[in-house]
């Protein structure tokens, strides 16, 4: 279970084989990175790539980006040694992919050397159906939903709207929210269509997401616009605290702006966006500050 409260916007993947990359990313705009030491290497560079991600986390510059690591599946014959190579290196989570049930979870625990705290890729039908049971795992952090290898198990056709995926997504979602874990929405494959993406962003916030895992650095900034409050959600936010804080001070029970009631449900939610933006606009200063 997590009590992280960093904004999670945007969650860049990054191959964990590319120097260059690595480079870059100290300096982009992005909320967390996915460090990537699986579908992005190739089986016979993965040795080569770990030297490296390993260098690069040796000499840090990633500020206040959640570095999280994926390594290959539990299923794979690569993944001890990837715990083994950062076993010394400062992350912020690991990421496994393919996880099915809390005992994939366990079993990478037990392998852990360190107290890092694990995310699971949920890609699978098994891993949605058992995405309770994962979150509640008291070393499950997070979840990022893998939407492309789970349309393939589902057979599933595209759809702009995902609505075939839909099911899944909430699935997801209900169980991050039971459980206390951040949630994080799959990729949009592609990165030229910026309507496309901007769909699928808002879509994904309408739903509860914390936030969109990106394939290109070009995704950040919608990214980050549309998971973050707005101007106008911010006011309204402020209203409506205002306008109970007013009315419970009069003895009343609830309270009116725009026509709309407020409860204090309402005053919870919007303490919630006051304090994310808050957080946001706390971690933009520090970046500011740093260069």
């Amino acid at each position: 279970m997590s009590e992280d409260t960093r904004p999670y916007r945007s969650v860049l993947y990054i191959p964990g084989s590319k120097q260059r990359a690595l480079d870059k990313a100290r300096s982009l705009p992005v909320d967390a990175i996915i460090l990537d030491l699986e579908d992005a290497v190739a089986p016979e560079a993965k040795p080569a790539a770990r030297k490296t991600l390993a260098t690069a986390l040796g000499e840090g510059g990633y500020g206040n980006r959640v570095q999280i690591v994926r390594i290959n599946g539990l299923e794979t014959p690569w993944w001890q040694d990837d715990i083994a190579a950062l076993a010394d290196s400062d992350l912020d989570a690991i990421l496994l992919p393919k996880v099915n049930s809390p005992e994939d979870i366990q079993r990478l625990v037990d392998a852990l050397a360190s107290p890092v705290s694990v995310w699971a890729m949920l890609e699978t039908p098994l891993g949605i159906l058992n995405a309770q049971s994962i979150a509640a795992h008291p070393r499950t952090a997070g979840f990022v939903v893998g939407t492309n290898d789970l349309a393939k198990e589902l057979n599933c056709r595209f759809r702009a709207d995902r609505l075939p995926l839909l099911t899944a997504l909430q699935t997801v979602l209900l169980a991050a929210r039971a459980e206390g874990v951040i949630a994080i929405d799959g990729v949009y494959n592609q990165f030229k269509d910026v309507a496309g993406l901007q769909f699928e962003c808002e879509q994904g916030r309408d739903l509860g997401f914390d936030g969109k895992s990106l394939i290109h650095p070009d995704q950040i900034d919608l990214a980050n616009q549309v998971f973050a409050p707005s101007v106008s959600e911010i006011a309204l936010a402020q209203r409506q605290i205002e306008a109970f804080k007013q009315a419970f001070d009069a003895g009343q029970g609830v309270a009116v702006v725009d026509g709309t009631i407020v409860e204090n449900l309402h005053v919870e939610t919007a303490q919630r966006l006051l304090d994310q933006a808050q957080v946001i606009a706390e971690q933009a200063a520090i970046e500011q500050a740093g260069t």
